[in-house]
């Protein structure tokens, strides 16, 4: 009222000097205060109700020591807790090989029994037990697990293994109050595999069915007995497709609220609101090389020239629409003691050319094929390269073509289907060349890909490799526990293979993983595999709230 008075008393133009100045002040006032919120507040994540993920398949096995599929990892890794997750600490014995681990105290199953020493134990043996057919069967081969007491388990190994940590945060660990009594041979068998009980962050709650038998949801709800942190997000639910063009129409459609493994030539195909989180993997693509199968493949200048002759960033920007990296070695930028600068190479055809010409690789005018007499014979620079019928890197495979083409070397390309490859191709070793992927583990241990002892099947060595001193590098690297002096031989092993060229490595394609633009928890992470993206699903948020630095 006094206020009111006062402005009365006014004249005109007081009043509006007295308004102006009165806004002035306010707006000044709201001004300061947001600063003070900005600068002295930080934006956390906040508890949200529902979040619904779409995904490409069908759940068969929700249990990780038999799970062999995306669709089954990926709900495993939501349902059950890794061994990394439920212990407290570990020890190591002074020999390298006796790790011994203890759990967290009051560990609970989502059906509140109790979760001991004995199901780690359980889960390990059911592993390594041959009538379980589990495909983490090779990983846990040659460990000796021991319970010593309730908390504690003891893992002995046959030789020092400096990544042992990296199995503990992927051995996953199912109950064997419930699965105790099952044969290993039965266990695909129990409806625990659809309605599991875990440790994760999650609990199972239900799914929907069609009367055809295909599942279409499942519900999660938060498991208030996991042992780590509480997930912001209530309740996750994932959809089941057939195909990515019906995973897209989906969320177009707001059916869905993301989804990952996005093909970068879809991406136009998203016409609502969203962003797309790009994840790294450990994993690369390359050509590699069995010398073995044709005289000019033995010439390091050949596949030198090869090398230089593959225009790396055009593959990148015209099959992944730049999302992807380069790859000139065989550690990936995500490995610690990844070196930059090993195996790069300028991509010139002109280059090329001039290196094979240098040494004796003659271009014949009539078939544009370059060709050496080698003693008696003739050899043409005529290639085969085996591929994978996968869009993306048949694709590959025809762009590479006629990159080669320019430099007068024939390419005849082989596509297969992926199943074959793995079956009869790569068993037999019966390749000139051959198009495939590396999967990694986020450590420099690259042994099942690039030591000697593995250049026949069941090894992964597909270039049939072998050096000496790359085989002691591998060897002292597995056993290194000083990161310092590991990175050292790490570097050296980048080095020495790639001066080798026993391939030509490629590209290491991003993940991609679309979502409403509220959707946050994923940035920064490296995944191993696709389903590793569940991995912190506890710290997955859709709202965020202000909070005092």
């Amino acid at each position: 009222m006094f206020f009111y008075q006062i402005l009365k008393s006014f004249t005109e133009k007081e009043k509006k000097l007295a308004i102006i100045s009165l806004s002035i002040f306010l707006l000044s006032s709201i001004l300061w205060i947001a600063n003070f919120i900005n600068t002295n507040t930080v934006a956390v994540p906040a508890e949200s109700s529902n979040y619904t993920e779409g995904v490409i398949g069908q759940p068969k096995f929700i249990n990780p020591v038999i799970a062999n599929s995306d669709i089954d990892r990926d709900l495993s890794r939501i349902l059950y807790s890794s061994l990394a997750d439920l212990m407290d600490h570990y020890t190591i014995a002074d020999d390298g090989k006796t790790w011994d681990v203890f759990l967290k105290s009051d560990l609970l199953w989502s059906d509140n029994s109790p979760l001991t020493s004995d199901d780690v134990v359980f889960t390990v043996e059911t592993i390594q037990d041959s009538e379980a057919r589990s495909p983490l069967f090779t990983t846990w081969q040659g460990i000796i697990v021991n319970r010593i007491s309730e908390l504690e388990i003891e893992f002995n190994l046959r030789n020092p293994y400096a990544f042992f940590p990296d199995n503990l945060n992927e051995l996953k660990i199912i109950p064997k109050h419930i699965f105790g009594n099952i044969p290993a041979a039965n266990l695909k068998l129990s409806g625990y595999n659809l309605e599991p009980v875990g440790s994760g962050p999650y609990k199972y709650s239900n799914y929907s069915l069609r009367k055809d038998g295909f599942i279409t949801q499942y519900t999660f709800t938060i498991n208030p007995e996991y042992s780590g942190k509480k997930p912001f997000i209530k309740n996750i639910s994932i959809n089941f497709y057939q195909g990515q063009d019906e995973l897209i129409n989906a969320f177009n459609s707001r059916k869905i609220d993301g989804f990952g493994n996005l093909n970068p030539i879809n991406a136009d195909k998203i016409k609502i609101s969203h962003k797309i989180t790009e994840l790294k993997m450990p994993r690369y693509y390359a050509i590699f090389i069995n010398q073995n199968t044709n005289e000019a493949l033995k010439d390091i200048n050949v596949r030198n020239a090869l090398n230089i002759s593959i225009d790396k960033n055009k593959l990148i920007n015209d099959i992944f629409n730049g999302k992807a990296e380069i790859v000139n070695q065989p550690i990936t930028s995500t490995i610690d003691g990844f070196d930059s600068q090993v195996g790069v190479v300028n991509f010139s055809t002109e280059n090329a050319s001039e290196l094979l010409e240098k040494n004796g690789w003659k271009l014949n005018p009539d078939t544009a094929i370059r060709e050496k007499k080698v003693g008696k014979n003739i050899i043409k620079l005529e290639l085969q390269l085996i591929v994978p019928q996968i869009q993306f890197l048949t694709d590959t495979a025809e762009k590479i073509k006629t990159d080669w083409e320019k430099i007068g070397v024939k390419l005849e390309i082989i596509k297969l289907n992926p199943s074959d490859i793995t079956e009869d191709v790569i068993k037999s070793r019966n390749y000139q060349m051959l198009l495939f992927g590396n999967i990694l583990r986020n450590n420099p241990d690259i042994f099942s890909f690039w030591h000697s002892s593995e250049k026949f099947y069941p090894g992964l060595n597909l270039s049939l490799y072998q050096n000496k001193e790359v085989d002691d590098l591998i060897e002292s690297i597995r056993k290194e526990v000083d990161p310092e002096k590991r990175k050292i031989s790490v570097q050296k092993l980048q080095t020495t293979i790639t001066s080798d060229t026993p391939a030509l490595f490629l590209f290491s394609p991003y993940y991609l993983y679309v979502s409403n633009k509220n959707f946050g928890g994923l940035d920064g992470k490296v995944l191993i595999t696709p389903s590793d993206r569940f991995n912190n699903i506890n710290e997955w948020y859709l709202q965020t709230s202000r909070a005092l630095k």
